[in-house]
């Protein structure tokens, strides 16, 4: 999802180097960060200015179960990019989460102290603090509740409420116990570029403006789509989906992009704004011709 909206941000100014392990573009070549080997030679034989390291298991539940693999995806490969980066003496950019607090506090700064509740969020958090503490040249960018990709590859909240109404369903249970704040990658992209062409190095919070409960968000997704009148939002608390959601989430993931606001560098927009034009340069083709995107 994020590394999609990177490619299309950084492509035109930029000479790019894009891997994963699901090639599933022309522009992806494949590479496992996690062979430390491999992982060295590809950004070796490149030579960039910066290394992004973007990837991560990013599913709650993958995580609880297959823990060896979380952390070797979302901490160890991190300290690889640590040591390659610091080898080359360029910078690295590492991709954080609101997830790494507990929730008990109602929105987080950036100077507020983390408490992981779970093996993702305890993972992601690992990894940011390696970074941290032994790379010099950092940017460490923490999202909120990511919406991009399109329909191939947003795996989050909105590409499957976005899911659930193509394929017809007239009820919708939502939780409403948790609140966040929704984060568009292509805003979260271009606010990379304007801190890596700042060198502000350091630590961001880096959501949208304003927060939002899934509720919230799942309303303005059937406004955008004309579909209010069509389909039943249906609260119902966590525990209602605890069967297929048993990883522990915090009930707030609030981000207040504080930093960004102090040095008049905040490019991130109101989520709802992030939405609508989402929808519109994704979906086109995703509903039926009633729907007017």
């Amino acid at each position: 999802m994020l590394g999609e909206a990177f490619y299309q941000e950084f492509k035109d100014e930029f000479d790019l180097k894009v891997t994963d392990i699901d090639t599933n573009e022309p522009w992806i070549s494949f590479l496992d960060f996690r062979d430390l080997l491999a992982y060295r030679e590809d950004v070796k034989n490149f030579k960039p200015d910066y290394l992004f390291h973007l990837g991560a298991h990013t599913n709650l539940e993958y995580c609880e179960k297959n823990t060896e693999d979380a952390y070797l995806t979302n901490t160890q490969s991190v300290e690889y990019a640590v040591g390659i980066s610091n080898e080359l003496g360029i910078p690295l950019l590492y991709i954080s989460t609101a997830g790494i607090f507990d929730g008990d506090k109602g929105a987080y700064d950036d100077w507020d102290i983390p408490n992981p509740i779970g093996h993702y969020a305890r993972s992601k958090y690992f990894g940011e603090k390696f970074v941290i503490a032994n790379k010099k040249e950092h940017l460490v960018c923490r999202a909120g509740w990511m919406m991009g990709g399109g329909p191939k590859k947003d795996k989050k909240f909105v590409g499957a409420i976005l899911r659930l109404i193509r394929s017809g369903q007239t009820v919708l249970n939502i939780v409403n116990d948790k609140f966040g704040t929704p984060t568009y990658t292509h805003d979260f992209a271009r606010n990379v570029i304007a801190l890596l062409k700042g060198h502000n190095w350091g630590i961001y919070n880096m959501a949208c403006v304003d927060q939002a409960s899934r509720i919230e968000m799942t309303d303005e997704i059937l406004r955008v789509l004309n579909k209010q009148e069509e389909i039943v939002l249906r609260e119902v608390n966590s525990d209602f989906f605890k069967e297929e959601y048993f990883a522990p989430r915090p009930p707030s993931e609030i981000l207040v992009n504080s930093k960004l606001n102090d040095m008049k560098m905040n490019l991130m927009r109101d989520w709802k704004v992030c939405l609508k034009e989402y929808i519109r340069d994704y979906y086109k083709e995703y509903f039926t011709k009633e729907v007017q995107l």
